[in-house]
């Protein structure tokens, strides 16, 4: 049961993940969360280091579609201005809207990792339709309110997997 929290690759940010990489693994799409992996939860507007890698992957004719919890206008405003797809109101870890940003790229679950920076909602929710999942070091090390009380519970998760030996990476997350 806990093995769902383990994500399928560990990276510090999403700039180490490559268009290249990805594609020598037949990966066509990407579900990425959008708070705490792509920008800090409170920050508006896409980075220029973030709206250069959007460009690489869409050059590479890697999809990228944004999955998050937060609410429409957030999301909306954080999307629109770079025309990428986005599904708000996730309500991750569950299946719905992994399924349907799935259906949206038209891409089968063995050609779409997730990307997120929290094991209750990013990695439960990609591994329970066994999806490749990708966890990253949150960007801000401070979070909302909910998402404050998920990392007390991830710290105790992330803790015992990695006692278990299930986790072999440093303490960076």
């Amino acid at each position: 049961m806990l093995t769902n929290f383990v994500p399928s690759q560990f990276v510090k940010t999403i700039f180490h993940i490559t268009p290249e990489e990805l594609k020598e693994n037949g990966i066509r799409g990407i579900i990425t969360d959008l708070d705490n992996t792509l920008v800090e939860w409170d920050r508006p507007d896409a980075t220029p280091q973030l709206v250069k890698w959007f460009a690489e992957m869409q050059q590479a004719g890697i999809q990228v579609t944004i999955v998050s919890n937060n609410n429409e206008m957030r999301v909306k405003a954080f999307a629109d201005p770079m025309q990428i797809p986005f599904i708000y109101k996730a309500r991750k870890p569950f299946r719905q809207a992994f399924r349907r940003a799935l259906h949206l790229m038209g891409l089968k679950p063995n050609e779409v990792v997730v990307i997120g920076d929290q094991l209750l909602t990013d990695v439960l929710g990609g591994n329970r339709l066994h999806l490749h999942t990708i966890l990253v070091i949150p960007v801000a090390k401070s979070d909302g309110f909910f998402t404050r009380f998920n990392r007390l519970v991830e710290r105790r998760i992330f803790s015992y997997l990695k006692r278990k030996g299930h986790i072999m990476w440093g303490d960076e997350a």
